[in-house]
């Protein structure tokens, strides 16, 4: 049976980005595998005390953030670290916080939430990927059917790697992916063209798009709709 928005499934039950579309969750974005939140604090002493609110509440409910803070910006991003996956407890946290977050006079800013990925092409990923988790200290694991290397704290990009064939250097070997909210979608490409870029293509939209710089340097645009969720 899926999960129903609204309803308690299992604490530890893993969620998706489609399981979350129909929660209450304005101030939040699920992007790949955590919840993300963004907020204005207008100060630094408002932005600590926020960050002491949300400890207490972190505390009382036995299940922690990660956060980020800065002059008047609080970033927070929630997932199960036992699980690895979001889950009801983050849900219930994220509500949590978005009511401390308000109390506190805090502006919520989802459209600036993002997760950057790099994605490099190789004939053969296997070769070379245990150097690149050796070398930047990540952790292997498989989503949608691939094998990526990623930081557990979710502050550096996810390292995937794109199925090509054998080449020469020089060659574009890396390309960003960029995870972002599908409401922002639509500005975030027309901003892009009008700096001088380039729609590639838009054949897998909405799951991503391909753009290009002046020079033909590629970026990905990419959501979590019109994809398969990755297997639990």
């Amino acid at each position: 049976m899926g999960y129903k928005p609204g309803t308690p499934p299992h604490p530890r039950r893993k969620l998706t980005e489609r399981d979350l579309a129909g929660e209450d969750l304005p101030d939040w974005r699920m992007l790949i595998d955590r919840l993300h939140a963004s907020y204005d604090t207008g100060d630094f002493v408002t932005a600590v005390r926020l960050v002491d609110a949300i400890t207490l509440a972190a505390e009382e409910m036995d299940h922690h953030p990660d956060l980020d803070l800065s002059y008047g910006r609080l970033d927070v991003r929630l997932i199960s670290h036992d699980v690895g996956a979001v889950t009801p407890r983050d849900v219930a946290l994220a509500r949590r916080i978005s009511e401390l977050a308000l109390a506190a006079g805090a502006t919520p800013h989802p459209e600036r939430t993002c997760v950057l990925e790099l994605g490099l092409d190789s004939a053969d990923e296997a070769e070379i990927r245990p150097f690149w988790a050796a070398l930047l200290h990540y952790d292997t694991f498989e989503a949608w059917g691939e094998i990526q290397i990623r930081d557990t704290t979710g502050r550096r990009p996810t390292i995937w790697f794109q199925p090509t064939g054998a080449h020469d250097v020089p060659r574009q070997r890396w390309h960003l992916d960029l995870r972002i909210p599908p409401e922002v979608v639509e500005g975030r490409i027309a901003a892009a063209i009008e700096a001088g870029g380039e729609l590639v293509d838009d054949t897998a939209a909405p799951a991503f798009w391909v753009l290009a710089d002046p020079q033909g340097n590629r970026a990905c645009l990419t959501t979590w709709q019109g994809r398969e969720s990755p297997a639990a």
